[in-house]
């Protein structure tokens, strides 16, 4: 029996066990504004992540690489992004590293978009001359490094230790001459951890929380003997969102910069969501097992229509919400509600920071 590559394994469990949309986001509940004072016309949706002047908020997330069909799936995705004007990000590299032959399936994404935005990946055991090798290897202009350690822990194959991660994180932000993302796969952050990132000098973070892809689920699909209780480790986007803007809010004075961006992925599956994400103080919105369905089920020209129908989505929320930028949308009242209160009143933060934000009324 012909053993299919890893890298198309997973791709093949995300498609099929599909996302769980328990993401956080049905908890957020947008202040309605009925005097908005704005026009469709007026809206941007430029935003900018670690120096990055970016025209979509809309980020084409990493999702594979290393394998004859993940060039495939690379290629028609960097023909979308270039044809909507999105950054996009690859799987981890490290295959390519170790092994040269499949580095076509990476490079791709550069090949058909030369001038787009393009960000490498490795995972958090890369030291920093594999992580310049992996920005040369796409002419990159971000590398996210990922962080799975409960992914690694039930892969029947993975890592066991995890010491060390953060000194090589720091080394990386040190060193490299591009923007660096730290993001995890689909488990959450918490402030703890944020910060500790922070310190570390790291500038851009992808909290990459629970509802979407679950790679615990995959890799238990993977093995003989499923520990299937673990398939709901991790916090929600929303929750690591709402602690990722609480744990900056405390680092900035103590030294952090206000430049900080955050990311929001984990479970965006449509306009309502990512606007969300950007509310609760996201600059970018990732998004993957939503695009690689549409791509899987539907095809290419099918994705980019699905991505600009959203760009014309958010143009009509924020129109409706009297937020003409991304920045506006922070400032934007929401009403937080559900498990995610409980979460929050839990962990000592406050909700009622984000309802009686003043960002509703504009005057003339």
């Amino acid at each position: 029996m012909v053993r299919i590559p890893r890298k198309m394994e997973h791709v093949h469990h995300a498609l099929n066990l599909g996302q769980s949309g328990e993401q956080g986001f049905s908890d957020i509940k947008p202040v309605p504004n009925c005097l908005p004072e704005s026009s469709t016309r007026l809206i941007s949706l430029q935003t900018i992540i670690g120096g990055l002047n970016l025209s979509s908020p809309i980020i084409i997330n990493a999702m594979t690489g290393g394998a004859h069909e993940t060039e495939e799936i690379n290629r028609d995705l960097a023909i979308a992004a270039r044809e909507t004007g999105l950054a996009m990000a690859v799987g981890s590299q490290m295959a390519a590293i170790k092994n040269p032959e499949v580095a076509s399936s990476y490079r791709v994404v550069r090949e058909m978009n030369p001038n787009g935005f393009v960000f490498g990946n490795l995972g958090s055991e890369a030291a920093v001359e594999q992580a310049e090798r992996a920005v040369e290897m796409l002419r990159a202009d971000a590398l996210q490094i990922h962080l799975n350690v409960m992914q690694e822990l039930i892969m029947p194959e993975g890592d066991r230790d995890f010491q060390g991660m953060l000194e090589r994180i720091r080394l990386i932000q040190e060193h490299l001459r591009v923007p660096l993302i730290v993001k995890e796969v689909g488990f959450g952050m918490t402030r703890e951890s944020i910060s500790l990132l922070c310190q570390a000098g790291v500038r851009v973070i992808d909290v990459g929380g629970s509802g979407g892809t679950n790679f615990a689920a995959i890799e238990n699909a993977r093995r003989t003997s499923p520990m299937d209780w673990l398939n709901e480790w991790g916090c929600t986007t929303a929750v690591s969102l709402i602690e990722a803007t609480n744990a900056l809010a405390a680092s900035i004075g103590k030294g952090t910069p206000a430049a900080m961006s955050l990311i929001g992925s984990g479970g965006i599956q449509g306009t309502m969501e990512a606007c969300k994400a950007l509310a609760l103080g996201a600059s970018a919105v990732g998004m993957a097992g939503a695009f690689l369905r549409t791509l899987r089920s539907n095809g290419r020209e099918a994705l980019i229509q699905q991505i600009e129908r959203m760009h014309e989505e958010l143009r009509l929320v924020m129109t409706a919400m009297g937020a003409q930028t991304i920045a506006e949308l922070w400032q934007h009242p929401l009403v937080i509600t559900g498990q995610t209160a409980e979460w929050c009143s839990a962990r000592g933060i406050s909700i009622q920071t984000f309802a009686n934000r003043t960002g509703l009324i504009k005057t003339t």
